[in-house]
C-alpha cells in the first residue's frame, strides 16, 4: 500500500481517528507522518507499553483505609514490592503482586481492557466446544434467573435453546472423535 500523501513510498504509518462517532484513516509513510505531525507521541522508542502502564498507574491513587478496615501490608509478600514501586516503574514484580494489590490494579484493569477477568482462547475444535460450554452455562444462569422470577415460558425457551446446543455439541464431538 503507497503513502496516501506522497504516493510514492510505502504506508508504514496507519493512524485511526474517531471523532464525534466519525471514524477516519490514514496510510502514511514515516516522512508524511512526520511532515503532517502525526508521530510526536508515537515516534518510536519514545512510548513503550511499561511507560503508559507507569502513566496509568499514576492516576491510581494508593488507597487510604476506612474507619475499622486495615491497610494491606506495604509490600508484597513474595517479591517484596511496594505498591510505590509498582505505580514509579509500570511493572509489577511478581505473579502474587496481582492478588496482593488487586484493589488497586482491578479499576486500572477495568479501564484499560473493560473487564478484569481474562477469557483467554483456543485454537480450533476445542476452542469452539469451549465457547458452546460457556453459552450453555450462561443460558443455565438466565432459566435459573427466569425460574426465580416465576418466568416460566422465558425459562421454557432457555430449557429448549440449551438442548439445542447441547445435541449439537455431542455431534460435533462425535464427527472428531470419528
Amino acid at each position: 500500500m503507497l503513502c496516501e500523501e506522497c504516493r510514492k513510498r510505502p504506508a508504514t504509518v496507519h493512524i485511526t481517528k474517531i471523532v464525534n462517532n466519525a471514524k477516519t484513516e490514514m496510510h502514511l509513510c514515516q516522512h508524511c507522518a512526520q511532515a503532517k505531525g502525526e508521530l510526536g507521541v508515537i515516534s518510536p522508542g519514545a512510548f513503550t507499553f511499561q511507560e503508559f502502564l507507569t502513566g496509568m498507574l499514576q492516576q491510581v491513587a494508593a488507597p487510604s483505609p476506612s474507619v475499622g478496615q486495615t491497610a494491606l501490608p506495604a509490600d508484597c509478600p513474595n517479591c517484596g514490592r511496594t505498591f510505590n514501586q509498582i505505580r514509579e516503574k509500570g511493572q509489577l514484580g511478581c505473579s502474587v503482586c496481582y492478588d496482593h494489590f488487586k484493589d488497586q490494579i482491578q479499576p486500572l484493569l477495568r479501564r484499560i481492557q473493560g473487564t478484569t477477568s481474562h477469557a483467554g482462547k483456543l485454537p480450533g475444535v476445542e476452542g469452539a466446544a469451549l465457547e458452546q460450554r460457556r453459552q450453555i452455562d450462561a443460558l443455565r444462569d438466565k432459566q435459573r434467573a427466569a425460574i426465580s422470577q416465576e418466568k416460566y415460558e422465558e425459562a421454557a425457551k432457555l430449557r429448549d435453546e440449551i438442548r439445542g446446543l447441547e445435541k449439537r455439541l455431542k455431534e460435533s464431538k462425535r464427527q472428531n472423535q470419528g
